[in-house]
């Protein structure tokens, strides 16, 4: 099986979840304001939090996709995580999707670890195409694709069902020729 990758910025480290990472997890995805726009419910026990790690990182050996733990370089906390799913190799494009503990909120966390999985995926995996889909209503989220480097395509409506219920979705989208990799 091929080596995890793991990547560095000037303050993070992006590496592979481990089991021990789901009390982390488990303290913001219980938060209302994290699962707010996110296809999940709050968790309400750990192992909630030790499912989605299993899961990611089977999609991980399946290659089928790949979340990083996202932590500050002085500490080997997991303080949010980042990644690509909705991998299509046969179209050379992934979806990428992300959330982070409100602690770190607003303070460019999110923007450099996104920023160096665009990077990844344009030189490392070969992307053509990397997307994301938001809620109309998350304000944040689209500062940071536009950010990043990602433009708003167009409004997908009813595109998801969650929480019970259709949501539009704002599609967003890169291209590798649009993107200057450094």
């Amino acid at each position: 099986m091929r080596p995890f990758p793991e990547l560095e910025t000037e303050r993070l480290l992006l590496r592979q979840l481990r089991e021990e990472d789901a009390q982390h997890l488990f303290q913001y995805f219980s938060l209302d304001e994290v699962t707010e726009y996110y296809d999940l419910d709050s968790f309400k026990e750990i192992g909630q939090a030790e499912s989605l790690i299993r899961s990611w990182n089977q999609r991980w050996e399946k290659g089928e996709g790949i979340r990083w733990g996202i932590t500050l370089k002085t500490e080997d906390r997991v303080i949010g995580t980042c990644g690509f799913h909705n991998w299509m190799k046969e179209h050379y494009k992934a979806e990428i999707g992300y959330e982070l503990t409100p602690e770190y909120w607003r303070k460019g966390i999110m923007t450099e670890a996104i920023g160096e999985i665009v990077r990844f995926g344009f030189k490392e995996l070969s992307f053509n195409r990397i997307e994301a889909f938001i809620d109309p209503e998350n304000i944040s989220s689209r500062k940071l694709l536009e950010k990043t480097g990602l433009k708003e395509e167009g409004l997908l409506k009813e595109c998801f069902f969650e929480k019970n219920r259709f949501v539009d979705a704002v599609i967003f989208a890169v291209l590798k020729k649009e993107y200057k990799i450094q």
